[in-house]
């Protein structure tokens, strides 16, 4: 990164596709929702999943797709529209349900309990935002070994808005101190790069190992293979380790 660069004091990531691995999680995940929202029906389970951004042939889960970006809710909404028989809040919690369960059995993407030691050894904040729900990012980060309490929460049900929208990480600078031009927003889709360019970050990095594609090449500041690459590509502008 450029030596006039502010340094980097913390970092904010996204979830799904940036910690967890989206595809090996999120797809059987995605499946059950679905089975849950058509009541069991095949042929509207197909429909939602086809809605939500879930190709068939592949077997994954197509960028810049409701299922991909979209929180539960926004989800929830548009299944109901196509005639999942419940009312949004109900299948909005059901949904819910399924995704906080499986989150105790997510695939990440590298050591993520290691990530983070090194980086609170660097004296950085660090928090989540995701589309998924706080309890979600509670069962996730069990599932890693990570302690929920010394990182900074944010699900669409946190009260701050959901992604592209910068109102979670406008709420991490305000439970840190930090000036968001210190911060770093790593994500894997566009909705996470925005956020961090909407509410002015330091640094947006984007990862290949979500939904996102080439998109991410022209939209993020810096793109990487995954989270483990972070430390190498901000380099100087974190803090030497203590």
């Amino acid at each position: 990164m450029a030596d006039a660069s502010p340094p980097i004091h913390g970092v904010l990531f996204d979830k799904d596709g940036t910690l967890i691995d989206f595809q090996a999680t999120w797809v059987p995940l995605n499946v059950q929702a679905a089975d849950v929202a058509a009541r069991g029906d095949p042929a509207l389970r197909a429909r939602l999943l086809e809605i939500g951004g879930y190709d068939g042939e592949t077997g994954r889960v197509t960028g810049a797709s409701l299922l991909a970006q979209a929180d539960t809710r926004e989800v929830a909404e548009a299944w109901v529209a196509a005639g999942a028989p419940f009312g949004v809040d109900d299948l909005a919690a059901a949904m819910d349900r399924v995704f906080q369960a499986g989150m105790h059995d997510a695939v990440p993407v590298t050591d993520i309990a290691g990530l983070f030691r090194r980086l609170w050894a660097r004296g950085l904040h660090l928090g989540i935002a995701t589309s998924d729900s706080e309890a979600a990012i509670a069962a996730s980060l069990a599932g890693f070994g990570v302690p929920a309490e010394r990182v900074n929460a944010y699900g669409y049900d946190s009260g701050h808005g959901s992604k592209p929208d910068p109102g979670m990480i406008h709420a991490f600078c305000a439970a840190t101190g930090l000036p968001a031009a210190q911060v770093a927003m790593v994500g894997d889709n566009l909705h996470d790069i925005h956020a961090g360019k909407r509410a002015g970050c330091g640094v947006t990095v984007g990862v290949r190992t979500g939904t996102g594609g080439a998109e991410l090449d022209s939209a993020a500041d810096v793109v990487i293979a995954h989270v483990g690459e972070l430390e190498a590509v901000l380099g100087d502008r974190l803090p030497a380790p203590e």
